[in-house]
């Protein structure tokens, strides 16, 4: 017998990015069809309605924490590193398969899972470190976006810090139009991203050679954890574990066991463009590093302002402008991702809800005292991907210990390889830190 259970009802308190609204009902319509067998659409016509999801969740993985820690490992590492990006964007692929599957079938995300089975001051402490995660989150694609908009438009770091605040205020406010406007804007902007790579890739030829034996070949320079780190904290990322089972919790109900099983399938086939495309454009930042500033003896390119100048003396103006202009679209899209997950870990663990545009305005503060001061921008972006990386487990184990449970997930519970594996993950990242920890105390790291 089947351990598939209706969802319960929710009530308007809990209501999620991703959640329902009148301009949605055309794609929650279309979908539905699709799983009852009722649509007369073929090949991509049927897939459509279900992509948006794994998109918003991959603007996590090409932030601007990724542009410094791959831009520093390609200068100094060349090729070696790109085993790391491709480990962690298959860490990060699981993951938020998982992450999709629990909103899938249990209409709960993972907040809310966590508040509801943990006692008190668990839930009170997850919370804390969550948010702490979420302010490190928001710091790296607050201050990519300035400066991106700095590097493309030549205006003072900190008005270009005002002028992000108010895109991200438009792009958020689009949330409340339904789903798909938002879905499509951060799609948009991914594309820019992915173009922008291919673009930098064609202006610097990289040896595929290399290329293809650092993918396959995991070497770690002794002096290269921080940076690995950093990159695995800036793909694997906590606060878009939790973003994604909000956004898959709501947006298409299934009716019964087979048609969650359906859904399961579609969410995979978007996952797997989403991700894949993420983890193209890291592999890319890290290669151009590498076959530009490392192959030109330029090892120690340590910001963004540094590729961006050091760029249009080695491949031309049009590279440089380029690489502003996917800096400034990951910045603007990652800032308003942010924004919705902290919402969520908010709402999830505390049942307490803010407006969000007084979340964005909070955040940001961080961030623009962070410019105010004069800190180094492109420091402070890879310090906040390794406070990410640390806040990982606190995200993952919970994930897993509710994925394993049929009682919560009905036919979607994990196969025992499924949980295996994503334990490795969790070992993996812990013993990860773990080594971070000791090279930072020992003063042993010199990055």
């Amino acid at each position: 017998m089947s351990n598939f259970r209706p969802r319960p009802p929710r009530d308007g308190s809990e209501q999620t990015p991703g959640g329902i609204r009148p301009g949605d009902a055309k794609t929650v319509q279309a979908a539905l069809d699709v799983l009852e067998g009722q649509s007369a659409k073929g090949g991509m016509g049927r897939l459509l309605p279900f992509l948006g999801p794994a998109f918003i969740a991959c603007v996590a993985y090409i932030d601007p924490g990724n542009f410094a820690t791959n831009i520093q490992a390609g200068s100094q590492f060349g090729y070696t590193l790109i085993w790391v990006v491709v480990a962690s964007n298959l860490m990060a692929l699981l993951v938020q398969a998982l992450s999709a599957k629990l909103g899938i079938a249990t209409g709960t995300n993972l907040a809310e899972h966590c508040r509801n089975h943990f006692s008190r001051p668990v839930v009170w402490g997850m919370w804390g470190v969550m948010e702490v995660v979420a302010m490190a989150t928001d710091l790296a694609e607050f201050v990519g976006a300035a400066i991106g908009f700095n590097l493309l438009l030549g205006i003072p770091l900190f008005p270009a810090a005002l002028l992000t605040a108010v895109v991200t205020f438009l792009i958020l406010g689009l949330e409340v139009r339904g789903f798909r406007r938002i879905e499509t804007v951060i799609g948009v902007l991914v594309g820019v991203i992915a173009v922008s790579y291919l673009l930098e890739t064609w202006f610097s030829p990289p040896d595929w050679g290399q290329v293809a034996y650092h993918s396959v070949v995991p070497l770690l320079p002794g002096n290269a954890v921080l940076l690995a780190t950093g990159i695995l904290g800036a793909t694997v990322m906590p606060h878009v574990i939790f973003l994604h089972s909000a956004l898959t919790q709501n947006r298409i109900t299934a009716r019964d066991p087979q048609r969650a099983r359906r859904l399961f399938r579609f969410e995979l086939v978007d996952i797997s463009i989403a991700m894949g495309i993420a983890g193209l454009v890291n592999a890319a930042m890290l290669i151009m590093a590498a076959s530009t500033f490392f192959k030109g003896g330029f090892t120690q390119v340590a910001t963004l302002e540094e590729a961006h100048r050091t760029l249009q003396p080695l491949l031309g103006r049009a590279s440089s402008w380029v690489f502003a202009l996917s800096l400034l679209a990951s910045g603007l899209s990652s800032a308003s991702v942010g924004t919705m997950a902290g919402q969520v870990i908010m709402q999830g663990f505390l049942r307490r809800k803010i407006p969000i545009w007084l979340r964005r305005s909070v955040t940001m503060i961080p961030s623009l005292i962070v410019i105010a001061i004069g800190l180094d921008p492109t420091q402070t972006l890879v310090t906040s991907q390794v406070v990410l990386s640390f806040g990982l487990p606190f995200a993952l184990v919970p994930l897993i210990l509710f994925t394993r449970r049929k009682d919560l997930m009905g036919d979607l519970v994990n196969h025992p390889l499924t949980t295996a594996a994503t334990v490795g993950v969790a070992a993996i990242i812990i013993a990860l830190n773990a080594y971070l920890l000791y090279q930072t105390f020992s003063g042993a790291s010199h990055v």
